[in-house]
């Protein structure tokens, strides 16, 4: 952390390391993030206020911790405004849309930078599923440990469309194996 007072502004180093970011992060989400946007001294030398590192850290909390993806938290960021992205760096909650209407985030879609992914445990579900039974049918059953594991709303509707997009492939590969025989 900085010896600087609080409201001084801090290089791209300096705004890194108190975001826990590094410096080319910080660039790449200046061009996905408009409000994000760094004094520019001579030479492109960049300098960062104390909302702009706040800012910061609520988009790692949104990218990181739970998970949105770039477009996810560009959303959520026009849907709750700079402030309510700064607030999520203070340890406050993502808040949800108030409907389902109002479009649930992109989140847990494959994004750079992700420190965690999301790991489904799937596969035992899948693999211990009855014989005759068909895989999309054992999607529901394969489902229930994400849930008792307290995935939120907007993750297991990542899940969702995950597999929705697994049986979409299955059903091609099933076509091109048997115009194949």
């Amino acid at each position: 952390m900085s010896s600087k007072s609080a409201d001084a502004y801090r290089t791209i180093s300096e705004a890194g390391e108190e975001a826990g970011l590094p410096p080319h992060v910080l660039r790449f989400w200046e061009s996905k993030f408009t409000q994000i946007k760094p004094v520019k001294r001579a030479g492109g030398r960049r300098l960062y206020r104390p909302h702009d590192i706040s800012l910061l850290k609520g988009l790692k909390h949104l990218l990181y911790k739970e998970g949105y993806t770039i477009k996810g938290a560009q959303k959520y960021l026009k849907d709750h405004g700079v402030a309510g992205v700064c607030a999520l760096a203070d340890g406050a909650q993502a808040v949800e849309p108030a409907s389902e209407d109002a479009g649930a985030p992109d989140r847990h879609e494959t994004h750079a930078g992700a420190s965690q992914p999301m790991h489904l445990p799937l596969a035992p579900a899948l693999a211990a599923k009855p014989l005759g039974m068909r895989d999309d049918e054992a999607w529901p059953q394969a489902l229930a440990p994400a849930r008792q594991a307290g995935l939120t709303p907007g993750q297991q509707a990542a899940a969702r469309r995950a597999l929705d997009s697994l049986r979409a492939a299955r059903a091609r590969l099933d076509q091109v194996l048997s115009a194949a025989d």
